[in-house]
């Protein structure tokens, strides 16, 4: 990356902590410890704790199962894991593991349980070979690019925060902010985990809502 590109990013991170740090319990950039603990958090899975699916409802066929103190989805096709409740302004924690073939996402604001796409739904997206890089890892599919070099999560444990209030959305993939943007589209809904081609493993998702 280059150093203009550095210096914007790092810029931006420090306007957004402090124009949003007093906005919600405990500020959305600030505030909130990176494990996720603190008041307001609904775990929808905790690899230290979870040992079953209970919460999340499977779509098409993504090959999931806990193990080893993770949710695993192999080789899906179209397969999603959909959360029970839906959810407008909140902010997510993840942590996730991918191997290099993994096709994978956190999908937000779901329009339709029942069929998930990136056209009907907020794709942050899990997938390093995608054909158009400038959508792959950490971008919003078809709403917000990422910048070269692109982000990459093959075979190490990553982390995501995501941000929603209003039109407004942010990722911060491994500590860096790779997506900042505002799409009025859609505005409420369920969370979805995909699995859609390699291995991925998550082995914490948070969420807590944004008053």
């Amino acid at each position: 990356m280059n150093q203009v590109m550095t210096t914007r990013r790092t810029v931006l991170g420090a306007g957004l902590a402090a124009g949003w740090g007093s906005m919600a319990a405990g500020g959305l950039l600030s505030g909130c410890a990176a494990n996720g603990a603190g008041a307001g958090w609904n775990v929808l899975f905790d690899g230290a704790s979870s040992t079953d699916l209970v919460g999340w409802t499977p779509l098409g066929e993504g090959n999931w199962r806990v193990t080893d103190g993770t949710i695993e989805g192999r080789n899906g096709k179209a397969g999603f894991l959909v959360s029970a409740d839906s959810y407008r302004d909140f902010e997510i924690e993840s942590e996730f593991w991918a191997d290099a073939d993994c096709n994978s996402g956190i999908f937000i604001r779901c329009q339709d349980r029942n069929n998930i796409t990136a056209a009907n739904a907020y794709e942050v997206n899990i997938f390093d070979k995608r054909p158009d890089p400038n959508y792959g890892t950490a971008a919003i599919v078809d709403v917000a690019k990422v910048a070269r070099p692109f982000p990459q999560a093959a075979n190490r444990w990553n982390t995501f925060r995501i941000f929603a209030r209003g039109d407004w959305l942010q990722v911060v993939f491994n500590g860096q902010i790779t997506v900042d943007v505002r799409d009025a589209r859609l505005r409420e809904g369920p969370i979805a985990l995909q699995s859609a081609g390699g291995t991925v493993r998550f082995r914490t998702v948070k969420v807590r809502k944004l008053g």
